[in-house]
């Protein structure tokens, strides 16, 4: 992979990972276009490294919740924060399961094929649409809420499938508040990635020290940058419901990808 196209593609990570329009898919888009011809592993090795960087700058842009809630935790109490994050730990078992028993099936997913990104991005299109026609209100996320919106974001290892897009929709039409679902959403993917990162470097699978280790490191860096901007920007946008606008997007994207990828 070149160092330009490696930053291209990081900052793409980092500007979709938090707009609900599939940043898993927009990398394959943008890999095609590019013209990239890694292998299924290589081209998984490096979304996931883009991930890494963009729950870094979730970290950020967090920093404040997250302090609250390891305090809350230190206090060995059953509290707001300790509930917070038990159903952030339930949110994760549905992604888990696939990412132990599929993973080699997910990773042929990765491999450029555009079309099924396509499709994907039209079923995204679907849920934003449906969240969008949702009611206001101020219900928080339930341990039982959290475990569907696992579901969700689970699905949304899938490329094409937005997963704050998912999970915010899914936590939406659940009747969630929309501020409390986008928070839930945003927090809920950074153990997972660490999870991730953790795994492949304890198996080997990541190894920085390869000719690829530049254009890893520079993409990791735009995306970082990127997503400190593109995450502000979403918690605005969500209060806003503006999910209809990414509806449409999503739908333009998804038929073009569809076009592209049965032409090539």
């Amino acid at each position: 992979m070149e160092t330009i196209d490696a930053i291209v593609l990081g900052v793409i990570q980092g500007l979709t990972e938090f707009l609900p329009v599939s940043s898993s898919g927009h990398l394959e888009l943008g890999k095609a276009i590019l013209g990239d011809d890694s292998v299924p592993e290589e081209s998984l090795l490096f979304t996931v490294v883009l991930h890494f960087a963009t729950a870094l700058s979730t970290i950020v842009v967090f920093r404040k919740d997250i302090l609250q809630i390891l305090k809350g935790l230190l206090q060995f109490k059953k509290n707001e924060e300790t509930m917070f994050s038990l159903r952030i730990i339930v949110s994760m078992i549905p992604a888990v399961l696939i990412g132990l028993f599929f993973e080699e099936q997910l990773e042929q997913l990765f491999g450029g094929n555009i079309a099924f990104v396509g499709f994907m991005l039209i079923i995204t299109a679907i849920l934003l649409w449906l969240a969008d026609k949702a009611k206001d209100t101020s219900k928080i996320v339930t341990t039982p809420n959290a475990f569907v919106i696992g579901i969700a974001q689970a699905i949304a290892m899938l490329p094409g499938i937005s997963r704050s897009g998912a999970t915010i929709s899914t936590s939406v039409l659940l009747g969630n508040d929309k501020t409390k679902a986008a928070r839930f959403s945003f927090l809920m993917v950074i153990p997972l990635i660490f999870g991730k990162i953790g795994k492949d470097i304890l198996s080997g699978d990541l190894n920085l020290a390869t000719e690829n280790s530049m254009p890893l490191f520079l993409g990791f860096i735009a995306a970082f940058i990127s997503g400190l901007f593109a995450c502000t920007w979403m918690i605005s946008l969500v209060k806003k419901s503006k999910l209809s606008y990414f509806a449409l997007y999503c739908i333009i994207v998804g038929i073009v990808a569809i076009i592209f990828g049965f032409i090539k």
